[in-house]
């Protein structure tokens, strides 16, 4: 579970998903600044460090480095509500008052999310102890395609 990001930290990786590019010191600097006064170095020393700790990656580009962010804003902000309620001894209720702090809008994203979530659940797979299917024969209907022996089993295939 990551740790939260600290003030600074979360400045300047809130520019790098924002930007979702590879970007420079320079750029986030110059960015920063616009809010506050802020050193190149210190700009600079927060991104290593936000490399150090697997949320940048970086290349190379002459002297200076481009930085792109490992992961997403979104698995980010799952990861710390998942380590917040994970640590609850009573999740439930945990989630119950979360809910209720939720505005309409956000109990719609939820919502939203959880349809999400319960179409793309997998199909359960197959017991591997299941006996095989009846074999075809005469008189037994013909499977449909990407059928097997009409068990309405999937065809598994490379990179899908």
């Amino acid at each position: 579970m990551p740790r939260p990001l600290g003030e600074l930290e979360d400045a300047v990786m809130t520019r790098v998903w924002q930007w979702n590019r590879p970007v420079t010191v320079r750029e986030v600097l110059e960015d920063l600044q616009q809010e506050r006064s802020i050193a190149y170095t210190t700009v600079m020393t927060v991104m290593d460090n936000l490399h150090q700790k697997g949320w940048v990656r970086r290349e190379a580009e002459g002297r200076a480095y481009r930085y792109t962010a490992v992961s997403t804003r979104a698995a980010y902000s799952a990861a710390l509500m998942n380590e917040a309620w994970s640590t609850s001894d009573n999740p439930a209720a945990a989630l119950v008052a979360f809910f209720g702090m939720m505005s309409p809008e956000q109990r719609e994203a939820l919502r939203d999310a959880v349809r999400i979530v319960q179409h793309d659940e997998p199909e359960p797979p197959a017991a591997a102890d299941a006996p095989a299917p009846p074999a075809a024969g005469p008189g037994a209907a013909p499977s449909a395609p990407g059928e097997e022996g009409g068990s309405g089993a999937r065809r598994s295939e490379p990179g899908r």
